[in-house]
């Protein structure tokens, strides 16, 4: 019986720098979309018979110049490659194999907690000895949530968290956090949220920005007015109206040391505008995002940590900045005079926005649901959401 293993063991595979090959067995469209760092790509149906194709692929595995005879396979949900790694294993004793549990559905539930402040990174930038921040990373989708907290007194809140809220739970508990409320910036478009549940779930409340009240969303929500205050222990959150990537997006000033930007500025670029507003207006949120920026957020002090929502993941399983595990930040400095679209002027960085690339898989149907709207989600939560974020323009 072939051997599996877990996403989060293929996780610790991969940052261990452990020898293996990793083969995707899924359609080459699929493939192309979307897949795990490093992996290569050798189509073999569910139903699909290994006869005749045993010397194609030793063929391939040689031509990737691979170093090992440990093959590690992996799909859309382990079917097709559980039956390609038992068909491998009976047909030859010259590979060490082993298929993923869950296959792509399970790795889009892979995540790492990253501690920033308290003794973490950034530490000296986030006043450590007052803060503790922890990034909640989603590995294969680049979602970043947030457990922002108060050492001195052990609360804290939880921002932006997905539908896997046991993983803020827990990366409170590590830090002996109490949770205390939950927000989410803004509707999301490309994942579930968790934080209505959370919320429930911990009996907190859960908070939106106050133009969230025009989003006709379908649930109650404790208000956060433009520059509220929001006291968590001995720490204060302030809620900045940040209109662009949705109308009623906020951004939270933790201190006067960190801003939560969620889309609205990522590490290296800009969130994407016209997801709410649509094609034909998404030059009103793009003209809406100019201004959130330069009066905003730009006009914060320079050493003022971002932590952004989102990090992007490309097409190869690879972070567009930095890794998984390490801090996806950066500086109101850095960012001003790192990111190009940030020095255009209104006009060119409206027409820069117009073209922002393709849409978060499923983002009408995921919007609804995070409005409300729609109250029961589809049977296969993480299918709905499977793909990278997009939210970037």
């Amino acid at each position: 019986m072939v051997t599996t293993l877990t996403a989060e063991r293929l996780a610790e595979m991969q940052d261990d720098d452990e020898a293996f090959v990793l083969v995707d067995t899924r359609p080459e469209e699929s493939f192309e979309a979307w897949h795990v760092r490093g992996a290569l790509n050798f189509p073999f149906g569910p139903e699909e018979e290994l006869d005749g194709k045993l010397e194609e692929f030793h063929e391939f595995v040689d031509d990737n110049g691979a170093e090992t005879d440990r093959i590690v396979t992996i799909c859309a949900k382990g079917i097709s490659s559980g039956n390609f790694a038992t068909q491998l294993e009976s047909a030859t004793d010259e590979y060490d194999v082993q298929a993923v549990e869950g296959g792509m559905k399970d790795w889009s539930g892979v995540y790492d907690h990253v501690s920033l402040g308290s003794e973490g990174e950034f530490a000296d930038e986030l006043a450590s000895d007052e803060l503790t921040i922890v990034q909640v990373q989603r590995r294969a989708k680049g979602c970043l949530g947030y457990v922002v907290g108060c050492p001195e007194t052990g609360e804290a809140i939880v921002v932006d968290p997905t539908d896997d809220t046991d993983e803020y739970k827990i990366g409170a508990e590590e830090h002996d956090l109490t949770i205390t409320g939950v927000v989410d910036t803004h509707v999301h478009a490309d994942h579930l949220s968790g934080g209505r549940a959370l919320a429930e779930e911990m009996n907190v409340p859960y908070y939106m920005g106050e133009r969230a009240a025009d989003r006709d969303l379908a649930y109650e929500y404790t208000s956060l007015a433009r520059n509220e205050v929001l006291e968590v222990g001995d720490l204060e959150v302030k809620a900045l109206a940040a209109p662009g990537h949705t109308s009623e997006m906020i951004n939270l000033l933790v201190g006067d040391s960190a801003l939560l930007t969620a889309d609205t500025l990522h590490v290296d670029s800009t969130g994407r505008t016209e997801l709410e507003f649509g094609a034909d207006e998404g030059e009103q949120g793009a003209h809406m995002l100019y201004e959130t920026l330069h009066r905003t957020i730009l006009a914060e002090p320079e050493s003022v940590v971002v932590l952004p929502g989102h990090v992007s993941v490309r097409a190869d399983g690879e972070f567009e900045h930095g890794s998984p595990g390490e801090a996806i930040a950066t500086t109101i400095h850095a960012a001003r005079t790192g990111i190009d679209v940030l020095g255009l002027e209104e006009d060119e960085f409206v027409d820069r926005l117009a073209n922002p690339g393709e849409k978060p898989a499923n983002y009408e149907e995921i919007i609804e649901l995070n409005r409300g709207v729609v109250e029961e989600p589809p049977e296969d939560r993480v299918e709905l959401e499977l793909g990278p974020n997009n939210c970037s323009a």
